[in-house]
């Protein structure tokens, strides 16, 4: 099974490589934590899935460990994912290298160590690289901790702005990423109950591309005046069907979503 998935991966690559300007699809899917449904979060077989699946983009959690690596994970410890509990900022990387961050998956899916194998928590360059092969699908990095600083670096001496965007709510970590590399796209994450007025005129001023909603507090109203504003309208996060298909309607233009292949089906109908 491992060995056919990766051949499958493999073959993808091979149609989409030649192009020497990216070609990125834009279909409003973004694979949260990568294809998280049908894999362990935040891991490479996730986001291979996620470019797979066919989202246009992926999103990912990262944090800055002891020793100075961007990994990619969403917790401050690994007690929810792992079989170990460690504190991600005050550990070396070959330390939290040693954690199977599938754990929490295969115990929820009642899976095997053969049908889900072990995983290791992949550092954010890994995954960059590994986006990088393709020119179909790009990347959302959101900063659990304060790494906007290196994680722009690590883009920038990868030459991959053209693959990446950020996301997240907090307001200083967006504007960050816009001082130090204002061609890089932001979706600034909202809450249920914002102000949207207030949202629409800070990320016009501090140039951001989006904004994306808790679903909950989405309305039409709402989504029409991000639109007018000249920004995108997001959801996050939605993985039930019937709420997907409420949210297209009400014209929201990207929904986050653990099922990318769930609501890329339902827009494809």
């Amino acid at each position: 099974m491992k060995f056919v998935y990766a051949l499958l991966f493999a073959l993808n690559l091979l149609t989409v490589l030649p192009a020497e300007e990216p070609s990125f699809l834009k279909n409003g899917v973004t694979a949260h934590r990568g294809n998280s449904v049908a894999w362990p979060e935040n891991t490479i077989p996730a986001f291979e899935s996620g470019i797979l699946a066919g989202a246009d983009w992926l999103e990912l959690d990262i944090f800055l460990t002891k020793d100075g690596k961007l990994v990619v994970t969403h917790d401050k410890t690994t007690k929810r994912v792992g079989d170990q509990n460690r504190e991600v900022a005050d550990s070396t990387y070959a330390e939290l290298k040693t954690i199977d961050v599938a754990t929490d998956f295969r115990r929820r899916k009642q899976l095997t160590k053969t049908e889900c194998p072990p995983q290791r928590m992949p550092l954010l360059e890994e995954v960059l690289l590994l986006v990088k092969q393709q020119n179909k699908t790009r990347v959302s990095l959101q900063p659990k901790a304060d790494c906007v600083k290196e994680a722009v670096a690590l883009v920038k001496r990868l030459k991959m702005e053209p693959w990446v965007g950020f996301n997240d709510g907090n307001l200083n970590f967006m504007t960050q990423v816009k001082q130090l590399a204002p061609e890089i796209p932001v979706f600034w994450d909202r809450g249920a109950d914002t102000d949207i007025a207030a949202d629409i005129k800070i990320a016009r001023q501090r140039g951001f591309e989006a904004l994306v909603l808790h679903h909950s507090g989405i309305t039409p109203e709402k989504v029409q005046q991000i639109k007018a504003a000249g920004l995108e309208p997001g959801a996050w996060t939605v993985n039930d069907p019937d709420l997907m298909q409420q949210l297209l309607k009400q014209g929201v233009e990207r929904i986050y979503t653990d099922d990318p292949s769930l609501l890329l089906e339902l827009k494809n109908r």
